[in-house]
C-alpha cells in the first residue's frame, strides 16, 4: 500500500492509501469496474487453457519415456513426482491469495517444487478467478486496514499547538 498526500499524490487524487494493483486486473478489482467480470472469465478460461495444453506436453513426455523402455519404475515415479508436486503447488499457490508469506526464504526455496508442479498452480489460479480476482481477499483487507490507520491518524487532533 502506497500513501499519496497533498497534491504530490499525482494525477490529482486525493491523498490516502492506494491500493495495490493485481497481475490482469490493475486495481479494477477495488470498485470491480474496468470490464472486471470479464477479466475474471479471461483470466480463469486462459488458466484452464494453459493448463490442459501443459497436460498435453507433460504427456508427450511420458511417451518420450515409454519410447525410451526407461521401465515401469521411472514411468511411476515420473507421474507420482508431477502429481505430488502438482498437489503442493497448489495448496502453496492457495493459501498465498489468502496471506502473505510468513518466511520469504522458505518461499524461495519451494519455488522449484512450484515449478514442477505448475499445472497445480494454474488450476489453483483458474479456480481462484471463478470467485474473484486471485489475491482480492488479501489486498482488500490490506487496503481496508491502510485506510482505517489514514482516516484515524487524519481524524486525530494535532497534539503540538502552532505557534504563532
Amino acid at each position: 500500500m502506497s500513501e499519496q498526500t497533498g497534491k504530490a499524490a499525482g494525477d490529482g487524487e486525493a491523498p490516502g492509501p492506494r491500493p495495490e494493483p493485481i497481475r490482469f486486473f490493475g486495481t479494477t478489482w477495488v470498485e470491480h469496474d474496468g470490464h472486471y467480470g470479464l477479466r475474471r472469465a479471461g483470466v480463469a478460461i486462459g488458466a484452464l487453457v494453459t493448463a490442459v495444453a501443459a497436460c498435453f506436453v507433460l504427456r508427450f513426455a511420458y511417451q518420450g519415456l515409454q519410447i525410451a523402455d526407461t521401465g515401469s519404475f521411472v514411468n511411476v515415479l515420473v507421474v507420482v513426482m508431477f502429481a505430488l508436486c502438482s498437489a503442493m503447488a497448489f495448496r502453496k499457490t492457495w493459501e498465498g491469495f489468502g496471506a502473505r508469506p510468513t518466511d520469504p526464504d522458505r518461499e524461495r526455496s519451494l519455488q522449484g517444487l512450484k515449478a514442477i508442479g505448475f499445472i497445480g498452480s494454474l488450476l489453483a489460479y483458474a479456480f481462484r478467478a471463478l470467485k474473484e480476482a486471485p489475491g482480492e481477499a488479501l489486498h482488500r483487507k490490506e487496503y481496508e486496514e491502510a485506510q482505517t490507520r489514514y482516516t484515524r491518524r487524519k481524524s486525530r487532533p494535532n497534539k503540538k499547538p502552532k505557534r504563532k
